[in-house]
Formats: C-alpha cells, structure tokens, sequence
C-alpha cells in the first residue's frame, strides 16, 4: 500500500549530504522514492507501508548520520527556537575567537597583541572539540557512509591546522620562553566561527524565503463563534463539525470554507485570490476561509474542514512545490557527489606537491587545509531549493499557484500558450443571444429547452434556464437524459425524444438544414455560438438558439503581454468556428481550432509538442482535464473545476487571464536566479580551489570566501521578493 510522508531531517548542510540520505533510502526496496530539499530541510518520501513505517524510515536517516523525525506545524516555532540556540554558540565562538583573530586583522602589531601559545591553545581547544563536535559526528557519518560532505571538509582542514600547531607547540616547549614558533590555532578557530555563522546566515534567510507559506498558515483565525443550542459560543477550529453554522460579524476574518445561510456583505478575498475588489455575497454563496467579511453580519454553514479547505489545499500545493526538486537539481545532485572526493584527492596532492618542491611539510599542509576549506560545496547545495522556494511564494502572493518546481522550472521557456475560449478568455456566463423558431411558440421552445437542461451545470444550460425564469416560463425536468461528449444533450419528454446540441449533429444525423443555414453562419460570424433543437423521432429541426458571451476585459492585454514576451498563441475550442474566428480576431490570437472534441484537445497539445513546441495549456473545465495533462505545463483557473487544478502544475486563484504572462514572468525570473545562483557556486571554487592550492589563500581567508558563497547565493535567491506583476489590472 502506497503512502506519501514528510519528514524533517536536521544536521545536512550540503548537495552532498541530500545525496547520502537519498541513496541510503532508495536502498531499501520497501521505499519507492525519495525527494531531499536542503533549503527545507525535509524530505518527502513515498514507501510500502506494508513493509515500512514512519520509524523505521527515521532509523535509516539516522544511521547515515542525521536527526530526523516526522513533518509536524510546530517545525517553524522549533526552528526559531532553534535558530536562538545557535546564535548563543557563534556568540561564544565568536567572544573565544577574537583574541585569536585579532592579530590578524591588526597584523602590523600582531606580535604585540597574539596571547602566548599556552592561551591560544587554552582559547583553540573548546572552539574545536566542544562547539566544532557537530563538524566531527557529521563526518563520522559520511565516512561509514563512505561518502563526503561539507563536515567532512571543515573536520579534517580544521584538524590538521589544530594539530600542525599542537606539534609545533610540543616540538618548541623548550624555546617557548624566547622564541614562539608560528602556530594555526587561530586558522581553525576562525574557521569554525565563520562557517557557523555563514550556517546561521543561511538558516535565518532560509526561514525568510518560507514567508509565503507562513502568510497563508496566519490566514486561518484559530477560534470560530458557532451557534450551538441556540447560544453563540467561541470554540477552536479545531472543534468544528462539518454543518456548524459560524457566526461572522463585519469586519472579521472568515474561519472556514462554507455557505452562507443569512445575511448579505462583501467579501474581500484579495489574500486567497489576489483580487483587489471586495465581491459581493449573499445566502448560498460559498466563502473562503482567511478572507475577511465587509460590512455585513452571516451566518456560515461548514462545508469543509482541516485539509479540506481552500487555505489548506493553497498552502499544500506551495510546500509541495517547495520541497520537489527541479529537474536542474538533479544535474547538480550528480555533480556534487563526485566534488567531495575530488577536493579531498587535490588537497591530498597539493600537500605532497607543496612540501616535495618547497621542502616544508607545515607549509604544504596549510595549503591543502585552505584547499578543503574553501570547496564546502553548501553554495551548490542551496543554489536551485532557495530561488525556487522564493519563486513559488511571490507567485502565491500574487495569486499564482505553482504545483511543483517542474512546472516552474519548464514554464520560463514556453513557447506557445494554448487556450480554451469559454471562462478563459471569455467570462463563461454566456446570454441567451436569439431563439429563432421553426415551429411552435417561442415560449413553448423556451420551456422545452429549459426542461431538457435542467439541472445541468453547463454554462449554456444556466443561460437558458435563466431567461426561461426571467419570462416566468414554466418548466419542469426531462425524464431521463444523457450527455452526447463534444455535441449536446439528449433527453426524453413526455415520450418525445430531443437532442440539443451543435451544428456536427446536423451532419451526423443527414438532417435537411437548408432553412437554418445562412441564420446558422450569420449568428456565428457575429461570434455567438450557436445550438440546435431537434426532434429526434421526426428528424426535424424545431429551432435555433443562439448565445453571446462577453470577452474578458483583460483578454486582449493579456495576448499583448504574450507577444511581448515571444510566445504564440492558439486557442482550441468545441465551440463552432465563425465564434472561434471572431474571438480570436478580436484579441490578435495567432492560430484556432474549432469546434474541436474533448479528446481532440490532447491530440492537438501532442501534435504541437511534436513539432518542438514547449507548450502551455490554459483551461477550466473538466473537457480540458486531457489537454492540460498532455502539455509540458498546464495553467487552470481556480473559477473553473478541481479535475482541471488537479491535472494542471500551475493553478491561478482568481478568473483573470493577466495572470498568464505573470507566471511566465515569475519562472523566468526564478529559473534566471537559479543559473545566476550556479554561476556563483561554482565560480568560487573554480577560483580559489587553485588560489589556495598555489598558497595564495590563507585557511582563514579560504573559510571567509567559503561562508561568503553560501550566504550571497541565499541572498541573490531573496531579491526575487523584489519582483513584481509585469501586467498591472
């Protein structure tokens, strides 16, 4: 039996370290796959659990090394309370280091203010054994691991300079009182000072770049006023059941996703959605949690409850997003798990080489120290997680929901965007346009088209029977009814069997049209779809009915945006092509195909995909479920259905297609941080792995450079904060 868990694993600190804990996973048969993101600090795992638990899982993790434990809310309060912690060590390595440090940076008077060699030993000793035992038992575990990581770098560079000095102290006890010999204690001092706070700096904007995610978890009020035996009570969240009706007064926070039974206000949902606008409620809408009610009193009935709510789904899809790795990180993952042998082997060789050429082994060994400092591979480990952690929460806080990094990642080289018509680049509430009769009353039509589409969620069906309302036409439901997939409906009244449905039927049937032709091509030139009613005993056409839907407002700027940014545009419709056409002229769309069936859709999408187009499918109906599957990225509307969010990567939270170029903004920007991040990774030790080699990079100057990679990649990922929706409403 398959099972998907999250777990929190602390003590890794480079791609090397992600690498070790993913290989001695997938070592167990038992667990299927295993997906480690350094910037989180958590691995999601998916096993058999038949064959493993949770415990056993935390075991493996633990003899490779590192802590781990079970994925829980209360991880980002341990975090902070963690990150306390740590600042009181590098506080005391720090107020311990500085004696020894100080020389250093006032050398021109370092022989007056260096401590004897007894103080530097006395001041060395803690810094290394009791705040550096982390580096030792890190190490410990990659060597039964018989693999590398960054601990094992820092142990063994900061080893050799603490007992190069230790011998040198004991070969010199005797001249100690006239001449005291050059010693390193300061270089591993100093080291493990800088390389725990560049891990501090680094832990500190980690917890920056998961902001979106604690933005969305603050959303959620954690008590509700519910009425219960006719008295209104404060209860927790946690205490609610689903049919509780919560009382919300104006002004506060919705708790939870339900319907309104009593009372009118405005909602202003700008924190789920991104909309700006307050929109207007009333009895048996649905309200989201964690937005906030206007200026009216209601009552709420529960619809859903923990996991189940909108919030909740938001912010599981961000984590989500967050803690798969990006297909470029794979690519890095296998660079780093050769680097660490690689670094050991040229330190090992600048030692031999050093002292073989200049005679000193001390000297030979400070510059293979310099070298195992300066090559901590933590920069390359954070360079891909932290920009996409970053990415995908601007792009929630601005109402772009992104499902995994894949889709963040393949989105900034889209080169086409395919689109629906209907509730994506129109505001899918079509109107009844015209109802032109070929027999009986226009009335007796109406009624009859309301009957057979009651209680259908199509858009078309909700047009009709909201005219038939608005006129006071009675109607009832049909006797039975099915659906005809990319052609209509067919139901049966009163013994009579009918078809709705499209012009294809007209042909699939032979049915004499003549008489319906050129009303049929006028109504769809004008851009209106258009239906027919048919008798389907007498293969007769009984009527025509014509409907317009309304163009997005933001549907023109938003092609615009597209262009602007190189991508083609193509929309794919079931609708008929006289109201694709006019659509498409309208808005500048570059290709269209029309009246096009639901599996035809994917067929297209693969099509394209063939040609060696990287392709983006914009939907919101079950219909586009296949097509958004079948793209490279799949974009849905949250106004449209679950299937379309579910089998889609990138989810927008409100129906306004601006939103498009945005997150293809937003995957540019991110995918550029990421190269920008692995230039930077790599450029430092491209550089001074051989500066240090040659001796021209003390160990001090080495670990310095070291801890600088690690937080400038972080900090290079946190500028994304700074971007923006490029199309402003």
């Amino acid at each position: 039996m398959k099972k998907t868990m999250d777990f929190e694993i602390k003590g890794m600190t480079c791609a090397s370290c992600v690498n070790r804990v993913e290989k001695v996973l997938k070592k167990n048969p038992a667990i299927i796959a295993a997906s480690v993101n350094l910037a989180t600090e958590k691995a999601r795992i998916e096993f058999d659990s038949l064959k493993v638990d949770s415990d056993k899982i935390i075991g493996i993790i633990t003899q490779a090394g590192y802590e781990a434990r079970v994925s829980s809310p209360k991880s980002v309060d341990n975090k902070e309370a963690n990150l306390k912690k740590e600042k009181l060590i590098i506080t005391l390595s720090a107020l311990l280091t500085l004696p020894l440090a100080l020389p250093m940076i006032l050398w021109p008077y370092a022989h007056l203010l260096m401590p004897s060699p007894w103080i530097q030993l006395l001041l060395a000793t803690p810094i290394q054994f009791l705040i550096g035992a982390r580096f030792y038992k890190s190490a410990w575990g990659a060597i039964k691991a018989r693999s590398g990581n960054m601990e094992l770098l820092v142990a063994i560079g900061t080893s050799a300079a603490y007992f190069l000095s230790l011998y040198l102290l004991i070969k010199n006890l005797d001249h100690l009182e006239h001449h005291s010999p050059h010693l390193y204690f300061e270089g591993s001092a100093v080291i493990i000072t800088l390389v725990l706070l560049g891990k501090y700096l680094e832990a500190k904007a980690k917890q920056q770049t998961s902001s979106a995610i604690k933005s969305l978890q603050a959303l959620q009020p954690a008590m509700a006023r519910v009425i219960r035996e006719g008295k209104e009570v404060d209860i927790a969240i946690e205490a609610l059941k689903v049919s509780d009706l919560v009382i919300v007064r104006p002004g506060e926070r919705i708790p939870v996703d339900g319907l309104i039974k009593k009372g009118i206000t405005q909602v202003d949902e700008s924190l789920i959605t991104g909309e700006s606008l307050p929109i207007e409620k009333k009895e048996a809408d649905n309200v989201v949690g964690g937005s906030i009610n206007g200026d009216g009193l209601i009552q709420v009935e529960v619809t859903a409850l923990g996991s189940e709510t909108m919030l909740a789904r938001i912010i599981r899809m961000v984590e989500d997003a967050q803690s798969v790795k990006a297909p470029i990180q794979r690519l890095v993952d296998k660079v780093s798990a050769y680097f660490v042998p690689t670094v050991l082997i040229i330190a090992v060789i600048t030692v031999i080489l050093t002292a073989l050429t200049t005679g000193d082994w001390e000297t030979g060994i400070i510059h293979g120290v310099a070298v195992l400092v300066i090559a901590c591979p933590c920069a390359l480990g954070l360079a891909t997680p932290t920009s996409i952690m970053v990415g995908t929460g601007v792009a929630a806080n601005a109402g772009i929901l992104i499902k995994d990094a894949e889709a963040l990642e393949v989105a900034h080289s889209v080169s086409m965007i395919a689109f629906d018509k209907t509730g994506t680049l129109t505001e899918g509430r079509p109107s009844l346009s015209k109802l032109i009769a070929f027999e009986k009353t226009e009335e007796e039509l109406l009624g009859l088209l309301a009957t057979i589409q009651n209680g259908s969620e199509h858009p078309l069906a909700k047009a009709v029977i909201e005219e038939a309302t608005k006129k006071n036409i009675l109607f009832s439901t049909a006797t039975s009814s099915k659906a005809l997939p990319g052609r209509g409906l067919q139901a049966e009244i009163k013994g009579v069997s009918y078809i709705l449905g499209s012009k294809r039927l007209i042909t699939e049937l032979n049915l004499d049209a003549h008489n319906v032709q050129v009303v049929a091509q006028e109504r769809e030139a004008s851009g209106e779809t258009v239906s027919f009613l048919i008798d389907i005993d007498r293969n007769q056409i009984m009527c025509l009915v014509s409907f317009k839907d309304t163009i997005k407002e933001s549907a023109k700027k938003t092609i615009d945006a597209l262009k602007s940014l190189g991508i083609k545009t193509i929309m794919i419709t079931g609708d008929n092509q006289g109201s694709a056409d006019s659509v498409a002229k309208v808005l500048g769309i570059d290709l269209v195909k029309a009246e096009v069936l639901p599996q035809q859709k994917s067929e297209i999408i693969q099509e394209f995909k063939q040609r060696g187009e990287i392709i983006a499918m914009v939907g919101d109906g079950i219909n586009d479920a296949p097509a958004l599957a079948a793209a490279h990225v799949g974009i849905a509307m949250s106004t449209g259905t679950d299937v379309a969010m579910h089998s889609s990567g990138i989810t927008l939270m409100r129906g306004n297609p601006l939103l498009i170029p945005d997150a293809i903004s937003v995957s540019r920007r991110t995918y550029s941080k990421i190269k920008q991040n692995l230039f930077w990774a790599f450029i430092y030790n491209v550089i001074g792995i051989p500066l240090a080699a040659l001796g021209y990079l003390s160990p001090v100057v080495a670990g310095a450079a070291m801890a600088l990679s690690s937080v400038s990649v972080v900090t290079n990922s946190l500028l994304l904060k700074r971007w923006k929706p490029t199309v402003k409403n």
